[in-house]
């Protein structure tokens, strides 16, 4: 096994990394840092989340770093405020005995102001952005990229998916033909290929399995119930795992706020993350979960990219994700640093089969264990409060306020005492109406559902839906916004014929996914959507509309 040695790193780089207890690259890191260094060629990285990436795109800027630079030579792009935090913060670590290095992150939600008072204090070498944000600034003539040596693209796909396409198309205009584009991506869509065949020259690839890398440490299990069971589940697990410390993984942001909302109602100490929170809020929030003040983090995808916490004990997909990479991503925020983790999956009969195309994608088990019953949890509950008070220390308890204790109760014997203490703790528990046992078992309902499948339809993923295979006298388009961005068919199909001037009637299925849907139109109209679409946007943000390349 390689060692950071082998790989060419300079004496300041072995000596931090050898402080913070890094022993071995990980596999991007082994195979793109000597590449790096010595070459300086376009390059891309595919590896998923959680592989090192940050170090292996760091520690070769931080080496190519010169004292006398007074301007940009490295530019890192990443699509959310987390993200380009936590870059931030691991290459102010990697760079602590490259004297004189100055590494500044700009992103928005915050006030630009500030940003415009530390860039014009001091110039950075290393500009860490978001790219809205970086739009701003250039329009505001507050960087100047026009010596930019390196541009790096983060999480390249998450960006684009984000719709940040013609942000970073116009920001490399801003940059010289000369620098060398270094782009990381879990996945290779479309709009991916475009940027490497418009930008990049020849670029060395590097492409880490994402199976090698799967959960060697995780364990992946799924309980099973139906989805008004799913809040009582929940709060089973989390009841009967004491020590639970990790992440609850929900679709959108509303599902997020209400379900953090409803479990600190219940009495877990849980807090939510998501895009409506200011970045005070944000900062608080996960100041509280990394002290454990609060162990539930209730997060959707995007706000969950940039925590890195290494103690996780179990992730929850309490929605699963639309696509194995997702899957993937939100597994790997627990058993990271060498520890063991579990991820966990509500399923309803809709998931089942997206849990199976899962196992079968991944080569991995995912394990049908069984939610408790609600007998079961008497008896985890009373281990508990037994074990509290066994525990619960006495010394400050006084002589006369134990004499006067005894006094009052001197009419009750032990049994009634306990009985009553017992009352005090469990009435509130024994007068929810709940269910003993909320697992859907299996074999009842797969029965149950071949007997209820409709001719002509079929199962997709776990939902039913029609077939998405086009017509001969139709096309399928692929549109980059879907449930995460609250619209419905109805909403989309509003927005597509508002904009666009085609009829609803030139519309099929509409397909939403999680973060793009898919419309069927008439192939009559398919180039007055495709060249209509062009100028459209919703909230703010642009909406790409493309013929699906996968159909």
């Amino acid at each position: 096994m390689l060692n950071f040695r082998e790989l060419g790193l300079s004496e300041e780089i072995l000596k931090v990394l050898s402080e913070i207890g890094f022993e071995n690259p990980t596999e991007i890191q082994a195979r793109a840092i000597p590449v790096l260094l010595k070459e300086k060629p376009d390059f891309i990285g595919l590896a998923q989340t959680g592989t090192g990436k940050t170090a292996a795109f760091g520690l070769p800027l931080i080496e190519f770093f010169r004292p006398d630079a007074d301007y940009i030579y490295s530019l890192i792009l990443a699509p959310t405020r987390e993200l380009a935090q936590q870059i931030a913060k691991e290459l102010d670590v990697f760079s602590k005995y490259k004297k004189g290095l100055r590494v500044e992150v700009v992103y928005g939600g915050t006030a630009i102001t500030s940003n415009l008072r530390a860039l014009k204090k001091s110039t950075p070498h290393i500009l860490i952005a978001t790219p809205g944000r970086l739009q701003d600034l250039i329009d505001r003539k507050a960087v100047k990229l026009d010596k930019l040596e390196f541009l790096i693209l983060d999480e390249a796909d998450e960006m684009l998916n984000m719709g940040f396409q013609e942000d970073v198309d116009k920001i490399l205009q801003y940059t010289p033909d000369t620098k060398s584009i270094w782009l990381f991506s879990a996945t290779m869509p479309p709009e991916i290929r475009r940027i490497i065949g418009t930008y990049m020259s020849d670029p060395f690839e590097v492409k880490v399995n994402a199976e090698s890398k799967t959960n060697q440490n995780i364990e992946h299990k799924y309980i099973y119930v139906s989805k008004a069971d799913k809040e009582a589940a929940l709060k089973r697990v989390l009841d009967y795992l004491t020590d639970f410390y990790g992440v609850i993984f929900c679709k959108t942001k509303i599902d997020t706020q209400e379900l953090a909302e409803y479990l600190e109602k219940e009495g877990y100490r849980a807090e939510p993350l998501h895009g409506d929170l200011s970045q005070a809020q944000r900062d608080a929030v996960m100041a509280k979960f990394r002290n454990k003040t609060t162990p539930i983090l209730v997060a959707t995808d995007v706000a969950a990219r940039g925590i890195d916490v290494d103690s996780l004990t179990h992730v929850v997909h309490y929605s699963l994700p639309d696509n194995i990479e997702y899957y993937t991503h939100r597994s790997g925020r627990t058993a990271r640093a060498g520890k063991k983790g579990t991820s966990l999956a509500i399923v309803t009969p809709q998931d089942i089969s997206r849990i199976r195309y899962f196992e079968k994608m991944l080569g991995i088990e995912i394990k049908h264990i069984k939610v408790p019953l609600q007998s079961q949890m008497y008896d985890k509950k009373l281990e508990k409060w037994t074990e509290k008070l066994l525990q619960t220390d006495t010394i400050e308890l006084n002589d006369s306020i134990k004499e006067k204790a005894l006094e009052l109760l001197k009419s009750l014997t032990k049994e009634e005492l306990v009985e009553k203490m017992l009352a005090l703790e469990f009435n509130k528990l024994y007068k929810k109406v709940e269910k003993d046992d909320l697992n859907v078992h299996i074999a009842d309902r797969s029965r149950q559902e071949k007997r209820k499948m409709p001719a002509g339809r079929e199962k997709s993923f776990g939902k039913e839906s029609k077939s998405h295979h086009s017509s001969p006298h139709s096309e399928v388009f692929y549109v980059n916004i879907g449930k995460i961005d609250d619209v419905s068919p109805g909403t989309l199909l509003d927005i597509i014929c508002r904009h666009t001037g085609i009829g609803k009637r030139q519309i099929g299925y509409i397909d939403l996914h999680k973060r793009h849907s898919l419309i069927e139109v008439d192939k009559r109209f398919a180039r007055k959507m495709e060249s209509s679409g062009k100028l459209l946007k919703y909230k703010g943000r642009k909406i790409i509309i493309q013929r699906d390349a996968q159909r």
